[in-house]
């Protein structure tokens, strides 16, 4: 749990917004290296390993996405102040006083998204919402020459600033817990899969885009045509209050798999796996002894949604880790769900037999 609990801290710590996911490749591609894994970039900047295996069997897609949502700027005021646009499903309601960094071709500049000082809010303003519109960030510079100069221009990415919190019980917390856990679990299935000859032939993609309306993985799976395809990103956890009535999904509880998704509303896709998918799980996690969460909820969609109609149509299923405070600053999941999780997919691998039959009917 060690290597996985260090890898998703380094991930966390590395700003990639969606179009700006480079340096998180970057740093996966050096961690495939060091354990003498060969990986290819395509063009739009999913990074890809394939391990070759046994051609009787179905051959597999397994993806996380490197990027995470945040903002773009769009105007620089004469007074210094930036004005953003929203890129993703930022949650408005958590955006107001968080730290930010801005990206320049130098590297990173600090700012922070204003608030309206607490003395001066009026009782009409208390309760409101400030939307992404509306927002300001302050570098410090105080006027539009200082900022330029200082390397931001308009479509510079802005990014919450990176931070790791390490909870009690294994549990963490932090900026892009989604999807950088998923990458951090890919990252160890590689490093198990890796000599492994007697698995499918198993291609390994971490994904760029996908809080962008889930593009990346998509031209992956058109050059890859795999015949089975697992997505890994995060579950609701539904273990709080506030998410008691969205299902039984509990942080700590082992990995999970999705039985339905469904956006409902703008994106209108969504999956229902493939029977002999859940099947496959379902035996892995008896295999194996872990506990196998399922969910099935309506406002959640991944690129699997798109993947699974590509060529003839591919075999298709979401699993995951819960995580709490979706979309914020500090997301929240715990080691031991990742831990189950690696092992889970690392199993079904193992338990696919020749001559899988994944037609219907």
């Amino acid at each position: 749990m060690e290597s996985l609990r260090e890898d998703l801290k380094a991930l966390m710590l590395i700003p990639g917004l969606s179009g700006h996911e480079e340096p998180v490749a970057a740093w996966l591609r050096a961690a495939l290296l060091a354990e003498g894994i060969a990986s290819r970039t395509d063009r739009l900047g999913n990074l890809i390993a394939t391990f070759p295996g046994d051609p009787d069997k179905p051959s597999v897609m397994i993806f996380a996405h490197m990027d995470q949502l945040g903002f773009f700027v769009r105007k620089i005021e004469a007074d210094g102040l930036i004005r953003v646009e929203r890129m993703g499903g930022v949650a408005e309601r958590a955006m107001a006083a968080q730290s930010v960094v801005i990206g320049t071709q130098g590297g990173f500049v600090p700012g922070i998204i204003m608030v309206k000082a607490h003395h001066a809010t009026t009782p009409e303003e208390k309760y409101k919402v400030v939307t992404a519109p509306e927002l300001r960030i302050d570098t410090g510079h105080g006027s539009k020459a200082a900022v330029e100069a200082a390397g931001i221009k308009i479509g510079a990415p802005v990014c919450y600033r990176p931070q790791v919190i390490e909870l009690a019980g294994g549990r963490i917390a932090g900026t892009s817990v989604d999807d950088r856990a998923g990458c951090a679990a890919l990252l160890a299935l590689a490093r198990a899969a890796a000599g492994q000859g007697s698995l499918p032939t198993l291609h390994l993609v971490w994904s760029v885009l996908e809080e962008f309306n889930l593009r990346g993985a998509q031209v992956a799976a058109q050059v890859l045509k795999p015949d089975i395809a697992m997505q890994i990103d995060l579950m609701l956890a539904t273990d709080t209050p506030d998410m008691a009535d969205r299902g039984e999904m509990v942080l700590g509880g082992g990995p999970g798999m999705s039985l339905y998704s469904f956006h409902g509303r703008g994106t209108l896709n969504g999956v229902i796996p493939h029977p002999a998918l859940v099947q496959l799980l379902e035996q892995a996690a008896q295999t194996t002894g872990l506990a196998l969460q399922r969910s099935a909820q309506v406002g959640v969609l991944t690129d699997l949604s798109y993947v699974q109609l590509v060529g003839e149509g591919v075999a298709a299923i979401d699993i995951g880790f819960p995580m709490r405070h979706s979309h914020t600053a500090l997301e929240c999941c715990d080691l031991a769900d990742l831990e189950g999780l690696v092992s889970l997919m690392l199993a079904a691998m193992q338990l696919i037999p020749a001559g899988m039959k994944l037609e219907r009917g």
